[in-house]
């Protein structure tokens, strides 16, 4: 099987720094308002080829850019919704499902015309964790469709824990809100944001030290000094361990790079506010939310269920 362009092994671990520029060339030319087929035509006139080695249509550049891979996602099991992997991504998420929604690329390769449209997920960044296994919740609809947040076994949760996302989302925006209109929420906002920056800082380091603990183990393993068996176990663990480092230092950056200069009135500024800066905001202000089980079936009273951690000791 060809692996994915962009990326330099099937695990989608690795990004091939030229190819990611030219996907991005070719997705900005798309947003800026090109065809996929001249956005294709343009690669194949700067000698730019597939993994096979063919030549671009619309309907390959097509497929590549409907692959959620390409942003560092992927369909959940059940439901199909957009979830994040913490793998590298040639594109971002946001600028992926921009693509997905424009009109001229209907009908491309798609097959998911006839599905549900994709929720947007305020808190499906790692920051609500389950409250039984501390296991990162992701967003998805139920059954009935409703879109809700949820420990999956199938990511080594314990599976016991789901919430309405709307219900999760209006009670965290509530005291998202409160804290915002409090009396020096300026400073509290720029604490966390110092906060950000430090763990930004130290999780850079903690990838670069982890990457070249993988460029290591290519010597040993070259020279026989490595068994195969122990080169793969110790590649899985890197391999394991930048993921979940990646994953959170995208989510901090995001937090330290909020958009909030010469905002007066932050709580106006969060009713018409993109998801995307609602979500670096809630990551600014909250280290995590943990959400416990219902005490019954049905229950829709959250406050007991939902414990706020705070980044800055002086948010309530």
């Amino acid at each position: 099987m060809p692996r994915l362009y962009g990326f330099d092994n099937q695990a989608l671990t690795r990004v091939r720094a030229d190819e990611r520029q030219v996907v991005r060339e070719a997705v900005s030319r798309i947003r800026a308002g090109q065809s996929q087929a001249e956005a294709a035509a343009w690669m194949n006139a700067e000698g730019h080829r597939g993994t096979m080695g063919g030549a671009w249509t619309s309907m390959t550049l097509g497929r590549l850019l409907d692959n959620p891979a390409i942003a560092g996602l992927e369909r959940a099991p059940e439901g199909g919704e957009l979830v994040e992997t913490g793998r590298e991504a040639l594109i971002t998420p946001e600028e992926f499902r921009e693509l997905q929604k424009r009109p001229g690329r209907r009908g491309s390769v798609r097959s998911g015309e006839s599905r549900e449209p994709d929720n947007e997920y305020l808190l499906a960044s790692g920051v609500a964790v389950c409250g039984e296994c501390s296991t990162p919740m992701t967003g998805g609809r139920t059954s009935a469709g409703t879109p809700s947040y949820r420990c999956q076994t199938s990511r080594g949760g314990c599976g016991k824990v789901r919430i309405t996302a709307s219900l999760l989302e209006d009670h965290v925006a509530e005291h998202l809100l409160g804290e915002l209109a409090r009396p020096g929420s300026r400073a509290v906002l720029e604490q966390a944001r110092e906060s950000a920056e430090a763990e930004a800082k130290q999780l850079r380091g903690r990838q670069v030290a982890l990457e070249e603990s993988r460029a290591e183990l290519a010597a040993p393993y070259a020279a026989h000094d490595l068994s195969r068996d122990a080169f793969v176990a110790a590649d899985k663990r890197i391999t394991e361990d930048l993921k979940v480092v990646r994953s959170r230092l995208r989510f901090v950056e995001q937090a330290a790079n909020v958009p909030l200069g010469g905002v007066e009135d932050l709580a106006r500024w969060w009713e018409h506010a993109p998801y995307s800066s609602k979500r670096a905001l809630v990551l600014l202000l909250l280290e995590k939310i943990v959400v416990r089980p219902a005490r019954a079936r049905g229950v829709r009273d959250v406050d007991d269920r939902v414990e706020l951690n705070w980044r800055a000791a002086e948010a309530a």
